[in-house]
């Protein structure tokens, strides 16, 4: 089963995503993994537990959403990345770090939908190789 991981300290984009991943879950059959912080999702990772997908924010307090990536890339290299912010200029920067996907902000269903079945696709691809 597909696990998927979002991190965002904003409460409104949070509880957004998790209404869009509740209906992907439903249709789809994905495990969901919420994080407010970067440090609990850092830890999480560091101890050992793996996601295929990991929508992460990139403006956030303490660690951005980048340095995040770059911290989680020492302990997974396979997880596929989709940063999700609401500022465009960290966007070379995410590639740096092999980001799958920058996606801005708002966020559509429709967009949504497609851009993880994708990511997924992408996932199973990797497990086929």
């Amino acid at each position: 089963m597909t696990r998927i991981a979002f991190c965002d300290d904003d409460a409104a984009l949070l509880h957004q995503m998790q209404d869009f991943l509740e209906q992907y879950r439903t249709l789809r059959g994905v495990q969901l993994a919420p994080y407010t912080k970067p440090v609990e999702l850092l830890a999480d990772i560091e101890a050992g537990v793996r996601f295929d997908v990991l929508f992460l924010d990139v403006l956030m307090p303490g660690i951005n959403g980048i340095n995040a990536a770059r911290e989680i890339r020492r302990y997974d290299t396979a997880v596929q990345i989709i940063f999700v912010t609401s500022s465009s200029e960290f966007a070379v920067q995410s590639y740096v770090v092999g980001a799958y996907y920058y996606q801005l902000k708002p966020i559509w269903e429709d967009s949504f939908f497609r851009l993880t079945d994708s990511v997924i696709a992408e996932c199973r691809r990797a497990d086929q190789r």
